[in-house]
């Protein structure tokens, strides 16, 4: 193991999520789940394809403020992009977990933007966080969040 003294994580800053429609994800995010829109952007160029990889993309940006989370959404342009997004189980996806207090009128508010639940959302029996309901909800980029009701008795609180 190497020695790592001397590195220390301060902060998680952002979750970023690519969208083909920035547009489009920024109906959801702010007119489907009520975030606050921080700022716009465009960014592209040789410090694009050395942060990211993308070189030779331009990309439309927007970052917006949901329960005090910071969320980028990113479209880019001038790459050949998957016709399939990935699956919240292929190794290497990520998710954002938010707490709310009505998956129920969530799911419905959230279906007209294209996001879709896995299933139904389910109970958890045990540990920590038995009495929470959760469920994965995929829109329409692949990307995947999870909402996750707590008990009545720890939203109390």
């Amino acid at each position: 193991m190497t020695d790592q003294a001397n590195i220390r994580v301060q902060r998680a800053d952002h979750v970023g999520f690519a969208v083909a429609s920035l547009d489009a994800a920024l109906r959801f995010w702010i007119d489907g789940l009520g975030a606050r829109l921080v700022r716009t952007g465009e960014m592209g160029g040789a410090f694009l394809g050395q942060v990211t990889g993308a070189h030779g993309a331009e990309v439309r940006l927007a970052i917006v403020s949901l329960a005090d989370q910071m969320i980028e959404l990113l479209e880019y342009r001038g790459l050949d992009r998957p016709s399939v997004p990935a699956k919240p189980f292929d190794p290497g996806f990520a998710h954002l977990a938010l707490v709310v207090d009505d998956i129920d009128a969530l799911l419905a508010r959230i279906a007209p933007y294209g996001w879709k639940a896995q299933g139904t959302p389910q109970l958890i029996t045990g540990g920590a966080r038995a009495g929470t309901r959760v469920i994965y909800v995929v829109g329409p980029d692949g990307g995947t969040i999870e909402f996750m009701q707590p008990p009545a008795s720890a939203q109390d609180h």
